[in-house]
């Protein structure tokens, strides 16, 4: 079980940047054995560092991209297995958290209000981005969720703009998490090559994490500038790390830090906390 005594509501949540690594990963056999394993144990202990349970959770994955900003609305999503050639079992996990209609509903309305454009899906599932993450985070699968897209251009000033519509939501207890990677180029994972590269790379976002929050927001939205960004993130394929911005652009004036980093198949893997 979750380690909370008492309920989010009227307390402020941080906002996050986690890895949810590769499709279903923490949940079958890999080579090494261990590759995953420092990552899952960070996911695991999560809960324990927040101020009290969640009210609900706001997930920007980096699994769903979409011309409008848009947001699930159905009560019981389903799941998508969007991951392929993995073990059998892994297309039956289950992570049966509820909905929140009208939590997404209003994040459209906020978005709107923004002039960001908001769209409901209900139709839409939760995707491994969502479920993979989540499953060690909150087992008990108990927490409402809203899954939000991000917008199909992923332009780095509207996905910080669209966190900052949100950013009320954390003073109800409404936790906002970005799930992706911060290096995700498929061609270096297993290539030694790449580990200074993605090092270089890392040194730097955690830098910009770092700043203080105006400057940070200004730095993010030139990631592209950073040393072998593109090296990290190849063009049209920076989906994996735009959830950070959103992290980022709904805290606000809250100070963000590394708060995990691994080595993984050569490469360096972090994730970040803000609040």
């Amino acid at each position: 079980m979750t380690p909370f005594s008492s309920s989010g509501a009227g307390q402020t949540m941080p906002t996050l940047f986690v890895p949810h690594g590769a499709g279903p990963c923490f949940f079958m056999d890999w080579n090494p054995p261990t590759a995953w394993n420092a990552m899952a144990d960070f996911l695991k202990g999560i809960a324990a560092t927040l101020p009290a349970k969640p009210t609900a959770i706001v997930l920007v994955s980096g699994h769903w991209l979409q011309p409008t900003f848009s947001v699930t609305t159905a009560a019981r999503p389903t799941l998508i297995y969007d991951y392929h050639g993995f073990p059998p079992h892994t297309y039956e996990l289950r992570y049966p958290a509820p909905g929140d209609p009208a939590l997404a509903s209003r994040i459209a309305g906020l978005l709107d209000g923004a002039a960001l454009g908001g769209r409901e899906d209900a139709q839409r599932g939760f995707d491994h981005g969502m479920f993979i993450p989540l499953k060690l985070m909150f087992p008990d699968a108990d927490i409402p969720v809203v899954q939000l897209s991000l917008r199909s251009d992923l332009d780095p000033r509207a996905h910080i703009e669209a966190g900052r519509a949100l950013q009320a939501l954390r003073g109800e207890g409404v936790l906002i998490v970005g799930s992706g990677m911060s290096f995700h180029n498929m061609r270096g994972y297993g290539d030694p090559r790449f580990a200074p590269i993605s090092d270089e790379f890392d040194h730097w976002l955690t830098a910009a994490v770092e700043l203080p929050p105006g400057e940070r927001d200004r730095a993010l939205q030139r990631w592209e500038d950073a040393p072998a960004a593109r090296l990290c993130h190849p063009p049209r394929a920076e989906e994996h790390l735009i959830p950070l911005l959103v992290a980022a652009g709904a805290a606000g004036d809250s100070n963000g830090r590394k708060v995990f980093s691994d080595r993984v198949m050569h490469t360096t893997l972090s994730a970040y906390r803000f609040g």
